[in-house]
């Protein structure tokens, strides 16, 4: 399935997309898209659903985060081994995991604010898993079964404050608006091998990252297994799982940041594609 929320930020409403790409409304069905309907019987009961039963949703709504009541938006840093070189650090020998603030996320295609400030905003596509049981201590050859499924996500970094600032990497990467996630949450079942997707991120049309998850260093089994030794995951909790190189910060011969006016698109094979405008920091 793909599950998404579409409408007004704060007003979303619960929808799927169908196989002919109509989006349709899940209201009636649930009140929401909440963690709770992440575990697996209850994925396996909107799986149930006939699609054509639903009403279809006219126009070209706003789609938001497609899943609400995320607790923990967790990430790993140098992943790609290509990646980890263009930034000039050692390939990891553990994952690197950072916390991304709850309060950056947003929908795929909500604009993209630089803080104020900021001289060093960059882009980073990245293949997101979503958890739909609770884990705490998982091996590894389990793993997988506490996912609910994969979204994209554009993990937006500022790095002067990431490198510069001193302390964690936390700093650059919870700006508002640095977290767009979507355009819809596909189920487990219906990505496959998660491990053979392709990448993908343009900046105004100039192709910047292209990568396949096949490339990780730490595949997702791993990552939760992994993460699940330091913190208990909950439903709906994400894990971003790292980019591909071609990032901003690593182009040659200098690196090239965002600035209001770009346009970034990005995409991973099954899970969609994203678009966002970037504009400069105002005070509202």
């Amino acid at each position: 399935m793909k599950l998404l929320r579409y409408g007004p930020a704060g007003h979303e409403q619960p929808g799927l997309l169908d196989e002919h790409d109509t989006l349709r409304s899940l209201t009636g069905k649930i009140p929401d898209l909440t963690p709770e309907h992440l575990a697996p019987a209850s994925l396996a009961r909107l799986a149930a659903i006939d699609p054509m039963t639903l009403p279809a949703v006219s126009g070209n709504p706003r789609l938001g985060v497609p899943f609400a009541g995320t607790r923990k938006f967790l990430a790993i840093g140098l992943n790609y081994a290509d990646h980890a070189r263009e930034s000039g650090l050692p390939i990891p020998t553990e994952p690197v995991v950072f916390t991304k603030a709850v309060s950056c996320l947003q929908g795929p295609n909500d604009e993209v604010v630089l803080p104020r400030d900021s001289k060093k905003s960059d882009w980073e596509v990245e293949l997101g898993v979503v958890i739909g049981t609770t884990a705490r201590y998982v091996e590894e050859r389990e793993a997988l079964e506490y996912v609910a499924g994969y979204v994209v996500v554009n993990d937006l970094s500022e790095r002067e404050y990431q490198i510069e600032r001193g302390g964690t990497w936390d700093k650059g990467k919870g700006c508002d608006t640095f977290g767009p996630v979507g355009p819809w949450l596909v189920t487990r079942d219906e990505v496959g091998d998660v491990h053979n997707l392709d990448l993908w991120l343009d900046v105004n049309g100039e192709r910047k990252q292209t990568g396949n998850t096949r490339t990780m260093i730490f595949g997702v089994a791993i990552l939760v297994s992994y993460v699940s030794r330091f913190m208990t995951l909950e439903p709906g909790d994400i894990i971003t799982t790292g980019t591909p190189p071609g990032v901003g910060m690593g182009q040659k011969p200098e690196p090239v940041y965002l600035a209001p006016g770009d346009r970034i698109r990005l995409g991973i094979e099954k899970l969609g594609e994203q678009s966002q405008t970037v504009r400069a920091w105002r005070r509202r």
